[in-house]
């Protein structure tokens, strides 16, 4: 009889290694975007960015990792700390789209042109940097008031 383990998530509980991450997979995607013949690869890296950016600053907030990769799911996690990030919404669901269909092979397929994932590429970069100024918004105040939580 199979008996299924159940290990311990073991993914960082570190916002900064999230960050890290997020930061490594756009310098990937700017990469891909260059090669024509890896434009599902540079969209994914789009995605990823954006999730483990996500991730980075929703950890820093609640101390929580949320689970999933739901961009607007996530984005709306986002929210609840800071409702600016609802600017987002429609760039996390157009980049949501990036998760799934450019991973494995689908009936209908996405069809990336240049023009299109540099759309994806752009629209990544500019959520990930606004991301990375909300962290370092946060722990500007969390050191101007450290008896106050995050």
């Amino acid at each position: 009889m199979y008996m299924a383990r159940h290990y311990p998530n073991r993914d960082s509980r570190r916002y900064y290694d999230w960050l890290d991450r997020a930061g490594e997979d756009i310098l990937c995607a700017g990469m891909l975007v260059q090669n024509d013949n890896c434009y599902n690869s540079a969209a994914f890296h789009c995605q990823q960015t954006i999730e483990k950016a996500l991730k980075a600053y929703i950890l820093l907030k609640s101390d929580v990792l949320p689970d999933g990769h739901n961009l607007p799911w996530l984005c709306k996690r986002a929210m609840r700390y800071d409702s600016t990030f609802s600017e987002w919404l429609d760039e996390s669901a157009t980049l949501n789209r990036c998760y799934i269909e450019t991973r494995y092979p689908a009936d209908l397929p996405l069809n990336l042109d240049f023009s299109q994932v540099m759309k994806y590429y752009e629209m990544a970069k500019a959520m990930y940097l606004f991301i990375c100024e909300e962290v370092d918004r946060t722990l500007a105040l969390n050191r101007a008031h450290p008896s106050q939580t995050s």
